[in-house]
């Protein structure tokens, strides 16, 4: 393709050179520049700007920039100058791989938490009712007919349009898709043609990169506006918001785009359009009622959780908005998937049960200890840490939301990465407010303690990785699996073991301590 006709669609941009030069493939990474490569120079944490050179060098025909070129780059190639080179790339990418997305029905999930298992399940019924879809996530990709592991929640601009073609020459009817803030914000899903966009829920996470609660709305809110912007730029598509109300985020959320798209709501309010109620729970799944314009369904699903109700409605709503009828989804969904990490049973020994599950935010940990606490165990045990590197602010609030359902808690380390691990920890500790835990650094052998130390009739909840296999350090990253550790620990026992592991829940327990009180909690007692 000429670079005049990959150009074609950007707005308003100051060219220099040949645009009749061919343009063969698209990159921001100089690294894999070759003869006829179009190389965008995008700013960020490493600026693009400053291998422009090397780019020239090793064969680009064309260059995408914030900046002018000089005199020498002007007589070597092609040159597009334009103010925001990032936005620019994934304008680019769709043109290149002839706007794929403009022939898939794409649905699109974003908010703190829910993400991974709302876009499974969007997946699971897309395939029982169109055959063929394909999904991008957290945990992997599919193209509709190969399956990959995913390196980013949602992928780079170029490799998103060249996945999303490939869904649609694999005949793909449509795509399921997380999208992450900061996918959001560094335009990875610039030029994606979305039909449904799904709104779950807002709570702290991501400060560190956001600044504040505010940004991080607006940065979800980009995905609606983004739709909005294509529906007014001539897009048929019959766009659709769909919002959980019952979050106060959601509601603004509303606010923001009412009149300016269509939104269904859900939840368990009164007035949303996909309303549940009457939730009912065991070890082995849960059933609801959902209404849904005067119509009642009976939904089953082998999934755990109040929050996952909220997930399997939004999926629901999500794939009507998408145009499915409704039934198809409720029934597709009785068979829903096991999502790796998402409240996974990983085994149930001499009547003690072990779940590992993802959640790294204050509101997702306080969702899993109370799932747990909802299935009435003797006693809930809960491991958990918080990451290096990142929002510090939250590691007392997890603290303080594993202690506030948990009868034992075991901080340890998550992904320390350049931290110092017991300094983690502290910071940690510091919102346990007087509840029993125990500090082990260790993760392999927090995960070892709690299942030991587990009775019949208690569970275990491995809380913060979910399904990632590996743990970060300063210095090197090993493979690490929660689900792989807990099983070997399990697979230890035998029934005849019972008496010992008696002996050692009373050891175990000598060493549990209370944190001491802050000032601030007498002062609240009086």
């Amino acid at each position: 393709m000429k670079l005049k006709e990959v150009i074609k669609n950007l707005d308003n941009p100051v060219v220099s050179g040949d645009t009749g030069v061919e343009v063969s493939f698209l990159t921001s990474d100089s690294r894999e520049v070759e003869k006829g490569a179009l190389f965008v120079a995008v700013s960020g944490g490493i600026d693009g700007h400053q291998f422009i050179d090397k780019a020239i060098e090793l064969g680009a025909s064309a260059i995408v920039a914030e900046s002018a070129p000089t005199s020498e780059q002007a007589e070597k190639v092609a040159w597009v100058h334009t103010k925001r080179s990032g936005k620019v790339l994934a304008e680019l990418a769709n043109t290149l791989n002839n706007y794929p997305s403009d022939s898939l029905k794409v649905i699109g999930v974003t908010g703190t938490n829910g993400k991974t298992t709302t876009t499974y399940l969007i997946h699971h019924i897309m395939k029982d009712v169109w055959r063929r879809a394909g999904l991008l996530g957290t945990i992997k990709f599919d193209d509709g007919f190969n399956e990959s592991d995913a390196t980013h929640t949602t992928p780079g601009a170029v490799k998103m349009h060249k996945i999303l073609r490939q869904m649609a020459d694999n005949e793909c009817r449509g795509v399921a898709m997380e999208v992450s803030s900061h996918g959001l914000e560094q335009h990875r899903v610039g030029g994606v043609n979305f039909d449904v966009g799904v709104f779950s829920n807002l709570t702290q996470d991501h400060l560190d990169y956001h600044g504040s609660m505010d940004s991080y709305f607006k940065a979800k809110l980009a995905l609606f506006e983004q739709m909005i912007a294509m529906k007014e730029a001539g897009s048929e598509k019959k766009s659709v918001a769909v919002i959980n109300t019952d979050d106060n985020y959601g509601q603004r959320m509303v606010k923001e785009i009412d009149g300016r798209m269509s939104v269904w709501t859900y939840g368990m309010n009164a007035h949303c359009d996909f309303r549940f109620s009457n939730i009912r729970q065991t070890f082995k799944g849960a059933t609801f009622q959902l209404d849904v314009r005067e119509k009642s369904y009976l939904v089953q699903v082998p999934l755990i959780g109040r929050f996952n109700v909220y997930n399997v409605v939004s999926a629901i709503t999500a794939c009507a908005a998408a145009g499915m009828k409704v039934r198809d989804a409720v029934k597709s969904l009785t068979e829903a998937p096991q999502v790796p990490g998402r409240m996974e049973n990983v085994g149930n020994v001499n009547g003690m049960s072990v779940f590992v599950d993802y959640a790294h935010t204050p509101d997702a940990l306080r969702n899993a200890c109370g799932t747990m606490r909802e299935l009435e165990p003797r006693n809930l045990i809960t491991v958990f840490g918080c990451g290096g590197d990142r929002d510090t602010q939250k590691r007392p609030l997890m603290g303080e939301a594993a202690a506030e359902s948990s009868d034992f808690c075991i901080v340890t380390s998550d992904n320390p990465r350049s931290e110092d691990p017991e300094a983690i920890i502290k910071m940690v500790e510091e919102g346990m407010r007087g509840k029993k835990y125990q500090a082990v650094v260790d993760r392999a052998e927090a995960i070892e303690s709690a299942v030991k130390i587990a009775r019949p009739g208690d569970a275990v909840l491995i809380a913060g990785k979910g399904h990632e296999t590996y743990q970060q350090f300063a210095t090197e990253t090993i493979k690490f699996d929660d689900r792989a550790v807990a099983r070997r620990v399990l697979s230890e026992f035998r029934v005849g073991d019972l008496k010992e592991r008696m002996a050692k829940v009373k050891e175990q327990e000598a060493n549990f301590h209370k944190s001491p009180r802050r000032e601030e909690d007498d002062r609240d007692r009086r």
